[in-house]
């Protein structure tokens, strides 16, 4: 008899494989896709990151915001969907065979959401877990305009933030003080650091000292494309500094570029072109006037006839453009993002203007199967070529070209009946064409940087990072002035004895080195108790060389001086070179921030720098700072109080320091002059320290029914002291005797109280409203100093070797210290108060407020928005109408400024124009900085996306009681190493410009 067991188990396997098939069937059929779309006030979103959470599966949209995640089984689970600018979407949805294409609109986002990731120093915490005066801008919130430099986009955007735009050449530097003024020698600006990589902060460009005078500086930040900036963080007070150690006296700037995005390939693409003018003229003579005020004080020979505007000659309707074209895309193990941009802009003065070619690449990437090592790289490349004006900071009327025209008789012609330039042979009196005509003034800067940084995350809460950057820069800078101009040390000899002219040719070369090791920790380590905790060592390694190159007497050649610089004279050619000694500075910091139950919080932070500048004695210094802060909105007995949603008191104090003077300043040192020659030109000082700033800050942060109205109040209290400084010992005090650096004694003090408030007044699907407004009171003082350092130096005719600005004792930095002016006599001639011997405080060049206020409106399709800023309490010394535009140009047929003839006593033509409170005014100012009207037009067809056309003007309107061409002025007339502020001379004049431009994707 056969076994029944082979056909039995034929049968079990049979039905074990039906069954199989059958569940395999019946879980294909319940998987599912999940598709559909994100927008965002009626438009597409690409880029936007979707989660499902469970599952943790992770899409992007593409550039018509669609999604998809395929291959999903049947069940619920939580979506979310985050976008910068809007808020994160979460929705528990069920997933079902053939189930409907999702669509998912996104709200914009409050600035001042407290969820938001800020990066506050080598890593990133939630706004809410902030204990320091941190302000973030984000890029919807930057102001609109054809800027060359990212500082300019946030000003009036931060409280406590005061940046001035020094000059209207393209490309030119600012001025940026974070908390008032407390630098005696160096320029006082923040430490800016891009993607982690920290700046040198010296821009590499040469300067130009001839005889048309130094020319003003350029913008060390030139080199970043505005539209690649993402954010920008302004860490403030100490307890948010004190992560920088030695390089954040004066506040620190974060600067964040644009990542890669997951998704398909996104290309983004930026183009706008427009018109620049002259923002304001001064008041000076026209012809009929000039022949008037000729007529009044009885002067012949004056009048020549004609009717010429010598300023409108010599400025011009300049086109600007700029363009920018972005791709980014890949997975979310392997992202890149690269940019071009390309700007043209001409100055409005001929002659002169800015071009800059910059690109970037960077990319993040994960590897292993755990996905737990990375790899973020980074590259950017920029050249900027600017043709420069002669436009200087020192020189008198007869080397600068705007003072030239200032100066130039209105009914005189500029050109002769030939057609040939009028150069007045002879004469002071300086053709302003002709001055345009013979300067030739080229500087080409090229910047790298480059990146590389991994890491290795060992779990969800430990990470190790290594970040490696070089930062290259090298400036080039050529320089003519032709033979046949009549300014004193470059016009030929019209007998033939001199051939005249001079040339110049500069290179500079700038390299920072930085190597960071840091290692994060972000856990819960106790019941309710989390720990956000970095450690990190960081090295740095900074090097400046350069050389210089100046001759004279080259004659009337066929060619550019700049192209034959071994034509000139023999024996008046200068050559000059340097390389400072390198600096190093190594580093070691922690932080930890403690959060118990999201309502108290404490952070400590110390950093140990160690600097080469400094000498034997004191090469290392600590940095520590205590911040804490109770989010009193998270305690039990706030919760029933559904109208206040946030409030969070804070708490901290710290200290950082300031290394911002030459290399090599605490040893001796020595210098070549000619023949081989060596002088002394430093003595060392081996007790040198650090200078210290410690800060108290106590700030409140509320929101009010949500998102609606947010606000922070900060009060501050900064002191500086171990003032650093250069001092010239008493013997010997020859003119070229070393000097030393040292300590001085005394402090310097700025106090104040910040305001800060978001409101978002409509938010309707077809309408949104937002405003926002900050406002910083200021009080600065120098403190129980010894020494009186004299700065200001003012230039023009009769002023040489006068002062007019004081670091004293009992007064504010830069004080304005002058004669007292008390009118005229009744014979023309000034008074004063004791006849003017005595010297007075007469002025505060620190503003005592500063202003910021804007507004954003969109309806359906159309958006507008507009910026205003300014600042209240600040006095200027206007070097411009002491020298340039006195009376006494009037007899030797040179223009005036035309409210010189409205006093009731007519001026004596010989009265002095000897510096006095005269010459100071009050200059605040408020202005409509930028404006900008737009309108989205969507999608055009399959490819066309996001479609955007803008129009913006900027520097539209100026309300301000100051005479001269823009309040918002700071010309370098300090002494030596020494600093200034509020001193206008005859600077490259404001613009405002109309700007069209158009922004899509595809």
């Amino acid at each position: 008899m056969k076994s029944k067991l082979p056909a039995q188990g034929i049968r079990l396997l049979v039905s074990a494989l039906v069954l199989f098939l059958l569940h395999g069937n019946m879980a294909f059929a319940q998987n599912a896709t999940l598709n559909g779309k994100v927008t965002g006030d009626g438009q597409a979103i690409s880029g936007a990151t979707l989660t499902l959470v469970e599952l943790d599966r992770k899409a992007g949209t593409d550039a018509t915001g669609s999604f998809s995640f395929s291959g999903v089984a049947a069940g619920s689970y939580t979506l979310i969907v985050s976008f910068l600018g809007y808020e994160t979407y979460r929705e528990t949805i069920r997933v079902s065979e053939n189930m409907s294409p999702l669509s998912i609109n996104l709200q914009a986002s409050s600035s001042e959401d407290i969820g938001e990731i800020t990066v506050v120093g080598y890593a990133s915490v939630q706004r809410k877990d902030l204990t320091g005066a941190v302000t973030k801008v984000s890029e919807k919130d930057f102001n609109q305009g054809p800027f060359t430099a990212p500082d300019q986009l946030i000003q009036g955007k931060a409280p406590g933030v005061q940046m001035i735009n020094n000059s209207g050449q393209p490309g030119g530097e600012t001025t940026v003080r974070i908390r008032g003024n407390s630098a005696v020698t160096g320029n006082g600006q923040p430490l800016y650091v891009v993607d982690g990589i920290a700046l040198d902060g010296r821009s590499p460009r040469p300067s130009r000292s001839a005889a048309v005078g130094a020319t003003p500086g350029g913008n060390p930040l030139v080199f970043l494309n505005t539209s690649d900036i993402e954010s920008m963080e302004i860490l403030k007070d100490a307890s948010a500094t004190a992560i920088y150690g030695a390089r954040a006296a004066y506040g620190v700037v974060l600067i964040n570029t644009k990542r890669g995005k997951a998704g398909d390939l996104q290309v983004n693409v930026n183009a706008s072109t427009g018109v620049s003018s002259l923002m304001r003229r001064l008041d000076i003579l026209d012809a009929n006037q000039f022949r008037g005020a000729l007529n009044s004080y009885g002067i012949t020979g004056g009048d020549l006839g004609s009717d010429v505007d010598a300023m409108g000659a010599i400025t011009r309707n300049a086109i600007i453009q700029d363009y920018a074209v972005s791709m980014s895309g890949g997975t979310e193990d392997a992202k890149f993002r690269a940019s071009i941009g390309y700007q043209d802009q001409e100055g409005i003065l001929i002659k002169s203007g800015f071009k800059k070619v910059a690109a970037s690449v960077n990319g993040n990437f994960r590897m292993l199967e755990s996905k737990k090592l990375g790899l973020d790289l980074g590259l950017i490349g920029t050249q900027t070529n600017e043709q420069l004006a002669a436009v200087t900071t020192d020189a008198g009327f007869e080397g600068s070209l705007v003072g030239q025209a200032l100066n130039w008789n209105p009914t005189e012609r500029l050109y002769n009946e030939d057609g040939s330039l009028n150069i007045k042979y002879g004469t002071s009196i300086i053709n302003p064409l002709g001055m345009a005509e013979a300067n030739n003034d080229h500087a080409r800067v090229t910047t790298v940087i480059g990146s590389v940084s991994p890491y290795y995350k060992f779990n969800d809460w430990l990470e190790y990072r290594v970040l490696g950057a070089v930062n290259y820069s090298s400036g080039i800078r050529r320089a003519s002035t032709r033979s046949w101009i009549n300014i004193p040390g470059i016009v030929a000899d019209q007998d033939g004895g001199t051939l005249g002219g001079e040339a110049s040719y500069a290179n500079n070369e700038l390299l920072t080195s930085q190597l960071t090791h840091t290692l994060t920790f972000n856990r819960e380590i106790a019941d309710k108790l989390n720990l956000n905790a970095v450690i990190g060592y960081e090295y740095m390694n900074f090097i400046y060389k350069g050389m210089d190159f100046r001759g004279i007497n080259y004659g009337d050649i066929d060619i550019d001086y700049t192209d034959a610089l071994q034509a000139g004279s023999s024996g008046n050619r200068t050559v000059n070179s340097f390389n400072d000694p390198t600096t190093e500075l190594q580093s070691y910091f922690f932080r930890a921030i403690f959060n118990y139950d999201s309502r108290y919080l404490l952070t400590a932070t110390i950093r140990r720098d160690g600097s080469t500048k400094f000498g034997a004695n004191n090469k290392y210094g600590n940095f520590p700072s205590f911040s804490a802060a109770w989010n009193i909105r998270n305690e039990s007995f706030m919760q029933d109080v559904e109208w206040l949603s946030e409030l969070r008191l804070r708490a901290g104090w710290g200290r950082t320091g300031n290394q911002e003077f030459p290399a090599g300043s605490a040893i001796n040192r020595y210098g070549f002059i000619n023949d081989n020659a060596v002088r002394p030109i430093n003595n060392g000082n081996q007790d040198l320290r650090w200078q210290s700033d410690e800060q108290l800050n106590i700030g409140l942060d509320f929101g009010l029914f949500g998102t609606k109205l947010t606000g922070s109040i900060d009060v501050f209290d900064k002191k500086t002291t171990d003032l650093l400084y250069p001092t010239i010992p008493l013997y010997p005090n020859a003119p070229d005797a070393p000097i030393i650096w040292s300590n001085l004694d005394g402090e310097i003090r700025n106090r104040g109280v910040e305001f800060g408030l978001h409101s978002n007044v409509i938010q309707k699907e077809n309408l949104t409203w937002n405003v926002g407004a900050n406002l910083t009171l200021l009080k600065n003082e120098v403190n129980n100093m010894n020494n009186v350092i004299l700065t200001g130096a003012l230039s023009g005719q009769g002023v040489s070797g006068a002062t007019v600005q004081v670091i004293q004792a009992g007064l504010p930095m830069f004080a304005i210290m002058t004669r007292e002016y008390t009118g005229l006599s009744p014979e023309g001639f000034s008074t004063y108060t004791d006849d003017g011997f005595t010297m007075l405080y007469m002025g505060n060049p620190n503003p005592s407020a500063l202003i910021g206020f804007s507004t954003d409106v969109a309806y359906k399709r159309f958006t507008f928005s507009a910026n205003f800023n300014g600042m209240l309490g600040q006095d200027i010394y206007n070097n411009t109408a002491n020298t340039v535009l006195p009376i006494t140009n009037l007899g030797g047929f040179r223009n005036i400024a035309a409210g010189l003839l409205d006093s009731p006593i007519q001026e004596s033509l010989t009265n002095s124009a000897a510096p006095s409170s005269r010459f100071i005014e009050n200059g605040s100012y408020l202005k409509l900085a930028n404006a900008t009207i737009g309108y989205r037009v969507g999608n055009i067809g399959a490819s066309l996306k996001n479609l955007n056309i803008f129009f913006n003007g900027t520097n539209l309107l100026l309300f301000t009681k100051y005479s001269g061409f823009d309040p918002e002025v700071n010309t370098a007339k300090g002494v030596g190493n020494t600093g200034s502020a509020g001193i206008d001379y005859i600077g490259y004049p404001p613009v405002r410009t109309f700007n069209l431009g158009v922004n899509f994707s595809l």
